[in-house]
């Protein structure tokens, strides 16, 4: 997508790139097996994993990918893009489905942060089976696998470790992870293993970053928060954290040096009382992922709804204990805000309007109990020191922004599901600036 402003083609799709046909593995079973591309190859191992969050290298050369559900039909769960031309990427290789490859230990692929020596360090909520405890896998820069934490040996696997959120700063050999649910129990026919229901998590738990060995973990709430995402706040000299609870609807700050050195996790802010966003059918706000500015001063957070309403707020967090609303975009009726991004000179924020639909595609009966949908646009706001504006100028709605998949035979339903999303900006050879 074309992130640049002064461009005619600012807020619209400039390039599809499919996964490519016949060397990536699918179930036999899978309703989609025996799809193929226009020259015959299977297709099946690029549809229905759910790609979900991704990232960029420290170079911004390799762009990484998930499939949230890629566990369900032994398909490869992480996937690697070569940006060095962001304009053209092309697909590099898959990681999962291999003799002790990823899915050997570890499933539903959740969030990717990049490292300074070029690797990648990925939060995967479920284990193989997509139960507890998950995952926290390594990545080289050679797209290898080279680390699990947990490792699976380990005498204390830690209680309900499911993490989604991750959050790094590696001067400070800090590393927090939030956990959210437990997958498993999500998805139709794990009666055995609790599934047909929820199970939500809430905990914090902070990490030597060198050593990848949890020192505290911190209950958040009542334990069932459902702590979906947290935030280390640049250069705190408690190394505090941000973290949202979607299901008690509360916004949390982490204070690891309280409690006797226990840690502890004050709710600081309710969204399910404050006027700003109570909706008149009831429907809980649900607080969704956070960005924190660099200089630590601003908090940024979805609001999702279960995908029947969304707003996007900036709060003032000068004073961590006492969040100060400073303004809020309401998206609408059906707009479902999930995931979002500050630019680099950290004057737009980026969000898109999507959580997870467990169908597995277009068309396709459900899997499982979350059907948290959006209206599939991605939006741009202008950022102010105290306020959020709707860049009116930027619209994209992959509901009908892409037609088709290149190679792909066109009676193949195509689903825009903008979840996880990557801006990559600065200057490439030939051009006086370039931004995506």
């Amino acid at each position: 997508m074309d992130f640049d402003q002064r461009s005619l083609n600012y807020g619209k799709v400039v390039n599809v790139v499919p996964l490519p046909a016949g060397i990536l593995p699918t179930a036999p079973s899978a309703p989609w097996a025996t799809i193929t591309d226009k020259s015959g190859n299977y297709y099946g191992g690029a549809i229905g994993n759910e790609p979900h969050h991704v990232g960029v290298s420290a170079d911004k050369k390799t762009f990484i990918g998930g499939g949230l559900l890629s566990v369900l039909n032994g398909q490869n769960q992480t996937f690697f893009f070569d940006i060095s031309n962001p304009r053209q990427p092309k697909f590099v290789s898959a990681e999962g489905a291999q003799p002790n490859g990823s899915l050997s230990y570890a499933s539903i692929a959740d969030d990717f942060k990049a490292l300074s020596n070029g690797n990648f360090l990925g939060t995967f909520m479920g284990s193989w089976s997509g139960n507890a405890p998950g995952r926290l896998i390594e990545y080289d820069n050679a797209h290898n696998l080279v680390g699990i934490w947990p490792d699976k040996d380990d005498a204390k696997l830690p209680a309900g470790f499911n993490p989604h959120g991750i959050s790094i700063d590696e001067d400070r050999n800090l590393l927090v992870t939030s956990d959210f649910i437990c997958p498993i129990h999500t998805i139709y026919g794990h009666e055995h293993d609790g599934g047909n229901g929820d199970l939500f998590r809430g905990s914090v738990r902070y990490w030597n970053f060198d050593t990848r060995q949890i020192s505290k973990t911190i209950p958040v709430g009542d334990g069932k928060a459902g702590t979906i995402a947290v935030e280390l706040i640049p250069d705190d000299d408690k190394s505090r954290a941000f973290a949202s609870g979607v299901i008690d609807g509360k916004l949390y700050l982490i204070d690891p040096t309280s409690n006797r050195g226990q840690g502890v996790a004050i709710p600081v802010f309710d969204f399910n009382t404050h006027p700003a966003f109570i909706e008149s059918d009831g429907t809980p706000p649900w607080p969704h992922l956070i960005r924190i500015n660099k200089t630590g001063t601003r908090l940024f957070i979805t609001l999702n709804y279960l995908g029947k309403h969304g707003r996007v707020e900036q709060f003032n967090i000068e004073n961590p204990k006492k969040p100060k609303l400073l303004g809020l975009v309401d998206l609408g009726a059906g707009s479902g805000p999930h995931f979002l991004e500050l630019s680099r000179d950290e004057k737009r924020l980026v969000v898109t309007d999507y959580f997870v639909d467990e169908n597995l595609g277009a068309d396709a009966s459900a899997i499982g109990i979350v059907q948290v949908e959006g209206d599939h646009k991605v939006h741009v706001l202008s950022v102010s020191e105290n306020k959020l504006t709707l860049d009116p100028k930027f619209e994209l709605d992959l509901s009908t922004a892409i037609a088709a998949i290149p190679e792909l035979d066109s009676n193949v339903p195509i689903n825009g599901r903008p979840h996880g999303f990557a801006i990559i900006e600065g200057k490439t050879r030939g051009e006086r600036s370039n931004s995506r």
